[in-house]
């Protein structure tokens, strides 16, 4: 059984290589495959990473198994040999691995790629406070147009011709013998016309575009982070992508990274910390001040007499991160205590009698004549203890196992 949320654990699994190829452990909850997919799927795709491809297609297989749960299930008792067997797709064989990653970041599948052109997709690293206070980064890219001289045609009108070599269909087909009596057909693109179809005579080239159809061309965003976005949402500009003639443009897609923050860590619409205080502030009460990340100061305050237990949480209601979309309401701000502890000798011995009078009393203990009383010692590792006794020891009379106390 998986249990997903603030403790995690997992079912013995037969094979791990699906998670290995995500760099997720076995106990992984369906958000961490998400990002470790978006992350993965970003860095090797093909337009990006060109040399990659077998990687991508990895990795968007193990995310086609590990993102579906009866998929995920099977694979976990049975590892990839069941999963085969079990039939995914026709045939038993995986999805495209274009329309894996179109399905994830919005793009609409292999026959919406033969209308409009590809989807750009970049990812944009954000602060905490910028998903907190919202905020408006602008971003540079470069993108093809269609060239406006030629109007996307690559040279005069009328001179471009149907390619004699490929027939206009853009590929060649040649066959090559592999054995007595067996031949094999390899299709390539065509070395003439690279794949257009079509050919333009040098001189009737256009100036601008050198018979390309398109130029470059520099193009600034400005992307909108609303408050409250959370990690890896998507913010789509529609029919900003490349341009290409006869095919509607794809979007640019903008995929939030959020950081990692020094104090406040974020939990859905919560923010989480940790908070060190003193001994005498667990059992009678403190006062603390804490910057928010919309710059504000609040004070924080205890009940005295109220103890704070080390570990315990507290909360403080609507000063967690605002709700996107709904930004005057917030989540809670989530407080975990550690409680500092004074020195040895930090009492003289002849108050103790007076400070036990204030605490609980101490639970008795029946001490019986048979029982064998010993005394507590620091306690040091194994490391500290070698390093210690390294210059009267060898290495193989050396202390051996987990851990030891010093002695006096």
């Amino acid at each position: 059984m998986r249990f997903n949320g603030f403790g995690q654990g997992s079912a013995m699994v037969k094979e791990t290589g699906y998670y290995e190829m995500l760099g997720v452990k076995s106990s992984a909850s369906s958000e961490e495959i998400k990002k470790a997919y978006r992350k993965l799927a970003l860095k090797y795709h093909p337009d990006k990473n060109p040399n990659e491809g077998e990687k991508f297609k990895l990795i968007s297989q193990a995310y086609e198994v590990l993102s579906d749960s009866k998929k995920r299930d099977l694979y976990d008792q049975g590892g990839e040999q069941a999963i085969k067997e079990g039939g995914m797709g026709s045939g038993g064989g995986f999805s495209s691995p274009m329309d894996i990653f179109d399905m994830f970041f919005g793009g609409g599948g292999r026959m919406q790629r033969e209308k409009r052109g590809k989807d750009v997709v970049h990812q944009l690293t954000v602060s905490l406070e910028d998903v907190y206070n919202g905020a408006t980064r602008k971003l540079a890219l470069k993108k093809n147009i269609i060239c406006d001289k030629c109007e996307g045609r690559g040279g005069k009108k009328g001179a471009v011709e149907k390619c004699s070599n490929c027939k206009g269909r853009g590929i060649e087909i040649h066959v090559q013998q592999i054995g007595p009596g067996m031949v094999q057909q390899i299709q390539t693109m065509c070395s003439q016309c690279h794949g257009q179809g079509e050919q333009i005579n040098p001189k009737d080239r256009c100036k601008n575009c050198n018979g390309r159809k398109i130029v470059k061309e520099r193009k600034i965003l400005e992307v909108y982070i609303d408050k409250g976005a959370k990690d890896g949402q998507k913010i789509t500009f529609h029919g900003e992508g490349d341009q290409e003639p006869g095919l509607e443009p794809g979007d640019v897609i903008i995929i939030l990274d959020q950081k990692e923050h020094d104090v406040f860590r974020r939990h859905v619409n919560d923010l989480i910390m940790k908070m060190e205080i003193l001994l005498v502030e667990a059992l009678c009460g403190f006062k603390r001040t804490l910057e928010t990340l919309d710059k504000r100061i609040l004070l924080i305050t205890s009940c005295p007499g109220e103890v704070i237990k080390p570990g315990g949480f507290k909360c403080v209601f609507n000063e967690g991160m605002p709700i996107h979309r709904n930004p005057f309401e917030k989540g809670q701000l989530i407080i975990q205590f550690s409680v500092k502890f004074p020195l040895d000798g930090w009492i003289p011995p002849n108050e103790l009698a007076e400070l036990e009078a204030h605490l609980p009393p101490r639970e008795d203990v029946m001490i019986t004549d048979d029982m064998e009383q010993v005394e507590l010692t620091e306690f040091i590792s194994t490391e500290q203890s070698k390093r210690y006794t390294g210059e009267a020891y060898e290495e193989d009379e050396s202390p051996r196992g987990g851990v030891q106390c010093q002695t006096s």
